[in-house]
């Protein structure tokens, strides 16, 4: 599933893409990428020895990547609700002040993807993207419960300092469900350990107890991929507690990832190869790329020898339709990477597999901070729970249709996962999206394989007169990354009159769009600028 918040990965992308022409060697190319994702996103506190402010629990820490001084606090919440005098948990949550002397009254939450991620390791990110609504607004980072350092629901494999399993094991869907299963019994027996009780509903009424002890009347909150299923279902829950809400990237709690997966994938492949085959450049160099796509999938399962994308040494592997599908899955959430994807499937037609393992590496691993334990928690209790809707006869026939790459990569492997995985009781409510109150942005990219604008067009519908869905053409999984984007949601959050934010920035977000074009595919080096125009002609 993985709805992860993806940094600009222009830095790891360009260290991948130069593998395709054999320019950089894969482990220091997976280094690179390794090392971009943690200086963008990974920080950790260290709470000073000042005590707590009484009223809003908050005492003076740093976060690290971030130099600015900064406020972390602690909420004591039990564990499962029905007894306060049970197993209780600690709600880990950090606070960006605002820079101004005068500052408004209603700060801005934010929530990472996933599920599994934490959103205080992401918080130098988000503030050094989002630094101008911190001139006037507190900005506010928890770490859900499962999550960072609230009651981790973590695996062995999920530390950044773990080492990286075999390629083979990496590959084998049975080795990860072993790994899995081994990760389950562990967390079961840790004193929280009772799996049921880790929910996206649990999971908002803690951030609502958070909101309470900080003594914010009401907060904007901005929700990116899983993110966005936290937000939608805090509006549901405590709707007067909310302002302005941003979601980007739309994961609406009827989404079924899982069976979703094989139509939005093929769906975000397909438009890749259309886009190539209109390209001059592109068509004369790749003139059959799609029947090279469907003649290496015909050759699967296949032995292959692939340098490990850390250690650069070479294993052996094999290589199953399945796995195919999640190489290529990887890269078509951001666009720069996906534009490698036309060379490295025509590498591999010429039995030089490197370049697609590599950048099918290249938004993984355990600096992503995904905590695996409550990814599946919330996903084989919400995806794949007793009340989940059935998908739609679109879904259902794209994971029936034997054409499609990824018609069983996904829902096979999750199916299996959460067989004997304690689920949490989530009630039906859960899943209906209730007209919003107040003004909300949904943020999608044209390009997005796992959370597309269909999503977010439902979800808008649902929502009512007091929703606009703002579609980015050319961009991929999430668009928060684009300045347009973020200035125009600074001016949605910082106008006081409702529909004066609905209305704001439309235009320069319309045009933003236009501006953005969708990167075009990758030239290997060998290929010389001159041929490259010639080709093009």
């Amino acid at each position: 599933m993985r709805l992860s918040a993806l940094a600009p990965a222009l830095a790891p992308a360009l260290a991948v893409l130069a593998l395709l022409s054999a320019a950089v060697p894969p482990a220091r190319a997976a280094q690179a990428a390794q090392a971009a994702s943690v200086a963008s996103a990974a920080t950790t506190t260290s709470t000073a020895s000042s005590p707590p402010e009484p009223s809003t629990g908050l005492a003076p820490c740093r976060l690290r990547h971030r130099p600015q001084a900064a406020l972390c606090g602690v909420l004591r919440r039990p564990l499962d609700p029905a007894r306060p005098g049970g197993v209780a948990i600690d709600i880990h949550y950090a606070v960006l002040p605002a820079q101004a002397r005068l500052k408004a009254a209603d700060p801005v939450f934010f929530f990472a993807g996933g599920p599994g991620q934490s959103a205080i390791d992401a918080a130098a990110h988000f503030a050094g993207q989002h630094g101008r609504l911190n001139q006037r607004r507190d900005l506010v980072f928890v770490d859900l419960r499962g999550t960072g350092r609230s009651a981790p629901l973590r695996c062995a494999d999920d530390r950044p300092d773990a080492p990286a399993p075999p390629l083979a094991a990496q590959y084998s869907a049975e080795a990860r469900l072993q790994r899995l299963a081994a990760c389950r019994a562990a967390l079961q027996a840790l004193p929280y350990g009772d799996l049921r009780f880790f929910s996206t509903t649990l999971a908002v009424a803690d951030v609502e107890a958070v909101r309470q002890r900080l003594g914010a009347p009401r907060v904007n909150a901005i929700g990116v991929s899983y993110g966005t299923r936290v937000v939608l279902e805090w509006l549901r829950q405590t709707p007067q507690a909310l302002r302005r809400a941003v979601l980007d990237g739309v994961a609406p709690p009827d989404l079924r990832l899982s069976e979703a997966a094989a139509l939005d994938n093929q769906r975000a492949l397909d438009a890749l190869l259309a886009g190539c085959a209109a390209d001059a450049g592109c068509a004369s160099r790749h003139p059959q790329l799609r029947q090279q796509l469907q003649a290496l999938a015909a050759r699967l399962p296949a032995a292959l020898s692939l340098p490990h994308p850390l250690t650069g040494q070479p294993e052996r592997v094999t290589l199953d339709r399945d796995a195919f599908a999640a190489l290529l899955r990887a890269p078509l959430y951001a666009p720069v990477l996906a534009a490698g994807l036309p060379a490295a499937i025509d590498a591999a037609s010429r039995g030089q597999w490197a370049p697609l393992a590599t950048l099918g590496a290249a938004l993984g691993g355990g600096d992503m901070g995904i905590a695996t334990g409550l990814h599946h928690a919330v996903v084989c209790s919400e995806d794949l729970g007793d009340h989940a809707p059935e998908p739609p006869p679109e879904e259902r026939a794209a994971a029936q249709d034997g054409s499609n790459l990824f018609a069983s990569a996904f829902r096979h492997l999750y199916q299996r996962a959460c067989t004997g995985w304690p689920r949490a009781a989530v009630p039906a409510a859960f899943y209906r999206v209730a007209p919003s109150p107040v003004p909300v942005w949904l943020l999608s990219g044209g390009a997005d394989p796992v959370t597309p604008p269909r999503h977010a067009e439902r979800t808008a519908a649902a929502l009512g007169a007091q929703a606009r869905h703002i579609v980015m053409a050319q961009a991929g999984h999430g668009v928060l990354s684009q300045p347009c984007v973020r200035d125009a949601v600074r001016g949605f959050i910082t106008l006081d009159d409702d529909a004066a934010a609905l209305a704001a920035e439309r235009e320069a977000l319309a045009s933003c769009g236009q501006r953005l074009p969708r990167p075009p595919a990758f030239v290997p080096p060998g290929l010389s600028a001159v041929q490259a125009v010639q080709e093009a002609r």
